[in-house]
């Protein structure tokens, strides 16, 4: 299987702020961990942002740029997106298509959001998913805590399965690359 790494929304204005999700550094230093071990094997990783016309996520703005403690690579690809899901009219699946990339693993912000609909929206189009458990994140929504969010999608999302594809939830540390 050939693999790419997603790393979702991981920018400056959900990382600090107002807006800043649940352990956010932390998850920051876990992605990092994350994407060393991609780029030593040369695997493509693929930075998706977030943005909006207007908004704190507005295109160029400071909240719209990575996260400051966020590590990239020179060959690392960059995808823009305006939906939770990073493959509606972006050019996500074309990246993976001519890299021949039938394995994405999945990490970034925010949980029930961005990283619920490309994950399902992965494992729509047949691509076996790998969602990193301890690599995603949101903030509390007024019925749950962001903890409560996070544990919740990786057992919904962990549960999911079909003739061709499936997700996989599993520690940011375990998974092979």
């Amino acid at each position: 299987m050939s693999t790419a790494l997603l790393i979702i929304d991981v920018q400056e204005g959900l990382c600090a702020g107002e807006e800043e999700c649940f352990d956010s550094q932390r998850l920051v230093q876990t992605i990092n961990d994350l994407s060393a071990r991609a780029r030593a094997v040369d695997l493509p990783v693929i930075l998706v942002q977030h943005e909006e016309l207007d908004g704190s996520l507005a295109h160029g703005s400071a909240a719209w740029q990575l996260a400051g403690g966020l590590l990239t690579g020179p060959d690392d690809l960059r995808v823009r997106k305006t939906t939770p899901d990073a493959f509606y009219q972006t050019d996500l699946l074309a990246l993976l298509q001519a890299r021949s990339i039938d394995r994405v693993v999945i990490c970034g912000l925010q949980t029930d959001y961005c990283i619920n609909a490309t994950v399902r929206q992965a494992h729509a189009l047949g691509y076996e998913v790998v969602l990193a458990a301890d690599a995603h994140s949101t903030v509390d929504n007024g019925s749950m805590t962001a903890e409560q969010i996070i544990a919740n999608h990786n057992h919904r999302l962990g549960r999911l399965s079909s003739a061709v594809s499936r997700i996989d939830v599993m520690p940011a540390a375990r998974i092979r690359l």
